[in-house]
């Protein structure tokens, strides 16, 4: 290796960084430049020099007086083009150089995604793996994605015939072609694609690999919370991958719990998810392809609705050359009840990434998760909301929309009932834009009642103005939640005028007041408030009346849902011995430790809550322990 700059007694360039040009061979004059260096190939051989082809389109000649060594008809050399003369001749100069490196360079400019703007209608060159391939009526449209933004590219063949069909997803590849706008965006129109290789191929996934445009930005949180801090690495890997998955062409599916705080989490990530995609996609439809946001009536993963999706998944796959997608999972996917439905997506090689703040069960769900975001896991619990995680995961992906997110915490933390020592913070933080207590009340009770009509539907535009993010007039969301906080406060108290006189009381042992209901029975059926939310207003009732330690149980003939305020219940566990001691029960649930549903056979119903009440009755009595959050809406 050679450290001075110059040239050797042997003509050797001893620069230490040269490059060396090797040009696409459908490359023209136009695509070189004076003073370069190319890889050439020798075509003919005469007494006065030899001449030499670097592209099937560019050929010259290097005289014997720029000959370094002596060469035959297809032998290999290294020339520097020294001159482009007016008609048309170009003359070159063999060089010899102890170090380099090779840059292909493709026929027209080599297009870059920050200017394809500044070059439509230009020829071009780009180089990207394929991540999406798409059969339209007429062209195929191959999606490449280059180190920091992704390009549709069109290739022409009969209508509806597949371009190209040797190349397949994940393939590295050059486009050459023409830049041209369809749609308010720029695609290229390609003439060619070839598959890269080699040390080609090694640069190209170099490029995409080092490109940090998939690094989670980094964002101070919006409070300062040691108990948060747990947790911020792990969401910001979450962010990472999300940014990732975004770039590699599969879709995202969000599944969330169909609560405020589901809500709170999944709209603000739905938002920073569809503007990173709008940044990093040419496609104009791309979001929309993309990202789809899918609400949980159950607070787990039901095998009807994974059986949904995966039938969705496919058929997406075969009709729009779709990778299977990523799920995102919100406010639930924690549990031992969400592992039939992971078994189904784990059978189709399914990612699936979990944020969530219910009781989990790590070791029956780690098998099947990428990563597991879970207040639990890191000796914290549910006063760390899904939604308070989710608005920091957003800011990490889209940290342009922070602005818009102030409140949503606090709506997240009232939603679900958090106690946690950063709820003063937040709820500052949600004076400093405009909302006092009850406003973010109203909010989460209007996301209540939405939800309920909405049923499987995700609401996209309405949920987005009740909750005021990626909404274009304040005024509109005030006035739709007041509209729907008053309609969702009438039929509580309409549900609860009917219900109250039907709820019995009794003493535990431990000194807790016990209230039960027959929901099936004593409430109307198919309205709002559903069982569980009836449960939690009558228990809410309950225990402002009496401030006591109270219990609440609601139930049908096949389920219970149960809050408790100032008793130390664990109703995950307490489910767990409940399945061994009642054979036969069919026993399955969860949710929070003090709050949570259990389903069972309709026939056992009456073993089932006898050995539950007197499980309660054994819990110790903790006055300051308050409940967690809302009742599960479905169970």
């Amino acid at each position: 290796m050679s450290t001075p700059n110059g040239t050797g007694d042997d003509g050797t360039d001893l620069e230490r960084s040269t490059v060396v040009y090797d040009l696409d061979p459908e490359c023209g004059v136009e695509d070189v430049e004076e003073g370069k260096k190319y890889h050439a190939t020798v075509n003919g051989v005469v007494e006065y020099g030899v001449f030499v082809d670097i592209s099937e389109h560019v050929s010259g000649l290097v005289h014997s007086s720029n000959l370094i060594g002596s060469y035959d008809v297809g032998e290999d050399l290294i020339v520097e083009l020294d001159a482009i003369r007016e008609d048309g001749d170009i003359s070159f100069v063999e060089v010899q150089v102890a170090e380099y490196e090779t840059e292909p360079v493709g026929p027209g400019t080599r297009a870059t995604t920050t200017d394809l703007e500044t070059v439509a209608g230009e020829d071009v060159h780009l180089d990207g793996q394929v991540v999406q391939i798409k059969q339209t009526g007429g062209p195929t449209i191959f999606q490449v994605r280059t180190p920091n933004r992704v390009v549709p590219c069109a290739a022409f063949e009969e209508a509806g015939v597949r371009a190209y069909p040797e190349i397949e997803l994940d393939d590295f590849v050059r486009v050459t072609g023409t830049v041209e706008r369809r749609n308010g965006a720029c695609q290229v129109e390609a003439d060619e694609l070839t598959v890269l290789t080699g040390d080609e191929r090694l640069r190209v996934e170099s490029e995409i690999t080092d490109s940090d445009v998939i690094d989670a930005a980094d964002v101070d949180p919006f409070v300062d919370w040691p108990a948060f801090e747990k947790l911020r690495g792990d969401l910001q890997a979450v962010a990472t991958r999300l940014r990732e998955t975004v770039l590699s062409g599969r879709p995202i599916r969000i599944r969330h719990h169909a609560d405020g705080d589901g809500l709170c989490a999944s709209v603000p990530l739905q938002y920073a998810l569809e503007q990173f995609i709008e940044q990093t996609w040419e496609d104009p439809d791309a979001p929309q392809h993309l990202l789809k946001r899918l609400p949980s009536k159950a607070p787990f993963y039901e095998l009807e609705d994974v059986t949904r999706d995966l039938n969705f998944a496919l058929e997406n796959k075969t009709r729009h050359g779709q990778k299977l997608p990523l799920f995102l999972m919100l406010d639930n996917g924690s549990t031992e009840e969400d592992t039939p439905a992971y078994r189904n997506l784990a059978h189709y090689e399914v990612p699936i990434l979990v944020v969530d703040h219910h009781h989990p069960d790590p070791d029956a769900v780690s098998e099947f998760t990428d990563h597991h975001v879970n207040p639990y896991l890191y000796d914290e619990d549910y006063r760390i909301t899904t939604g308070m995680m989710c608005v920091e995961l957003a800011r990490m992906i889209a940290p342009e929309i922070t602005d818009e997110l102030r409140h949503v915490p606090a709506v997240a933390g009232i939603a679900d009932r958090s106690e946690g020592e950063a709820m003063d913070d937040y709820l500052d933080l949600a004076a400093d834009v405009g909302y006092d207590t009850a406003d973010l009340r109203d909010i989460g009770e209007a996301l209540d009642y939405a939800t309920y009509w909405l049923r499987y539907n995700d609401g996209r535009e309405f949920v987005n103005d009740l909750l005021n993010v990626n909404c274009d007039d304040r005024d509109r969301h005030e006035r739709v939640v007041d509209l729907l906080s008053e309609r969702a406060a009438r039929d509580v108290d309409q549900q609860l005028d009917a219900a109250m006189e039907h709820v019995t009381e009794e003493q535990l042992d431990n000194g807790a007041r016990l209230y039960r209901i027959d929901v099936e029975q004593h409430a109307r059926r198919f309205t709002y408030p559903a069982p569980g939310k009836t449960t939690g207003k009558i228990h809410d009732r309950k225990v402002a009346e009496t401030g006591d330690p109270v219990i609440t149980i609601g139930f049908g003939p096949d389920f219970a849902v149960l809050r408790s305020d100032g008793v130390r219940l664990d109703i995950p566990e307490m489910v767990a011995e409940l399945k061994s001691e009642v054979p036969g029960g069919g026993v399955s649930g969860g949710g929070h430790l003090v709050v949570g549903s259990i389903k069972f056979v309709s026939g056992m119903r009456e073993q089932v809550i006898e050995a539950l009440v007197e499980k309660m009755s054994d819990a110790e009595i903790d006055e300051e322990l308050g409940s967690s959050a809302v009742m599960p809406e479905e169970v």
